[in-house]
């Protein structure tokens, strides 16, 4: 049966260049193309996770603005619950990607409406109604904090990517309670030392380690020749918490094929692979280019 999940989480509208190498401190670059994308951590998991095969319900905020009605159908195209993504006066969130020819990438975001989001009844109804509730900290730490603890009341699993990391520990004290399961990169896991329950590290196209009551666990990821890794973070954090009642290292496999097939695809918006893809990865190797 398919994970009832909810993602409470950002969406952006997202401007990627591709350019020849990174910027330095300082330093400008010229940009040999650009192209617009939907995006934002939240949407892209709900996104990998509806395409995994999740019935998958969106708790987010965009604004009132061209991008934030692009933004929703993306959702809605995509087959995510969109009745818990509210709209607010001002600009919906966005960001600036440059990503380089080994596909390694820059990325700066502005949280335009996701920096107003704060839960109403009907949103916390969809959290509560969810099996598995996946977070993120690109919307405030306070709401993501109140959405953990209605999940926490409503007997889910809490998952929080937790990145960007840039809050004060402070202000995360009292989500970290909350959290059954963490999902970090290896910066961010140097930087998030706070014991939980499950941790999962991310660590490109090495794979995947958990550590948690099982143990250590390592999976590999497929072998693949990235072209883009802006969004493959978001994908397996996506794809982990859809499979994640299903058992973690069944999870942990297909969010690391999943992550990999990311690679595959520009942009971050729609870089989610299907579920008959994934399984395919597993069973017969990546598509080759």
């Amino acid at each position: 049966m398919a994970t009832q999940l909810c993602v409470v989480g950002s969406v952006n509208l997202d401007t990627v260049f591709t350019v020849a190498a990174l910027p330095g401190p300082g330093e400008t670059v010229l940009s040999s193309a650009s192209s617009t994308h939907p995006g934002g951590k939240g949407a892209n998991q709900a996104v990998a996770a509806a395409r995994a095969g999740a019935d998958v319900s969106f708790v987010g905020a965009v604004g009132d603005d061209d991008a934030g009605l692009r933004l929703r159908r993306h959702l809605r195209d995509n087959g995510v619950g969109t009745d818990g993504l509210t709209t607010v006066a001002g600009p919906s969130g966005s960001a600036v990607i440059t990503v380089d020819p080994a596909g390694e990438n820059t990325i700066v975001v502005a949280p335009g409406a996701n920096g107003a989001l704060m839960l109403d009844p009907g949103q916390r109804d969809l959290i509560s109604e969810a099996q598995v509730v996946l977070l993120q900290l690109e919307i405030p730490v306070a709401t993501a904090t109140a959405a953990a603890r209605a999940a926490r009341r409503a007997g889910a699993t809490v998952i929080v990517n937790v990145s960007p990391i840039g809050a004060e520990e402070s202000e995360l004290s009292g989500l970290i309670d909350l959290m059954d399961v963490a999902v970090v990169n290896e910066t961010e896991s140097a930087q998030f030392t706070d014991p939980v329950p499950h941790r999962v590290v991310t660590l490109g196209a090495r794979g995947a380690r958990y550590r948690g009551a099982d143990g250590i666990v390592e999976v590999p990821a497929p072998v693949v020749a990235a072209i883009d890794t802006s969004g493959a973070g978001d994908v397996f954090a996506g794809v982990l918490a859809a499979e994640w009642p299903s058992g973690k290292a069944h999870a942990l496999r297909l969010a690391c094929a999943a992550g990999a097939l990311a690679t595959l695809v520009p942009g971050a918006g729609d870089c989610g692979p299907t579920a008959e893809a994934i399984e395919a990865a597993l069973t017969t190797g990546p598509p080759s280019r």
